[in-house]
């Protein structure tokens, strides 16, 4: 089976031109991700001890919409990493290939 080779999509080339905005965008990617993984670590306490705390009832009172909560912030989280690994890949290809060649 023959490998395609891809285009870069316009964003991985604005990228790749402009060092500085994927570094800028590779940090605050980096601090989004951490921020939003820690949100979703105290979602989550919070969930387990309420439902040890209240057993089948907590069902009622909310578990449920927390759990549909902690899958959107695990989207988001997950999405603030492909940003970063974007970022990144876009840096590593930047210094370690010959320019113009």
């Amino acid at each position: 089976m023959r490998h395609k080779t891809t285009e870069p999509t316009r964003f991985y080339a604005l990228l790749s031109r402009h060092w500085w905005l994927a570094f800028l965008l590779l940090g605050a990617s980096f601090v989004s991700f951490g921020i939003t993984l820690l949100n979703f670590l105290q979602v989550f306490q919070a969930a387990l001890g309420f439902l040890r705390a209240h057993g089948v009832d907590a069902i009622g009172d909310g578990v449920l919409w927390q759990l549909a909560e902690l899958i959107l912030i695990g989207y988001v989280a997950a999405g603030f990493y492909v940003l970063f690994k974007v970022c990144e890949h876009a840096l590593v290809q930047r210094a370690t290939h010959k320019r113009g060649t």
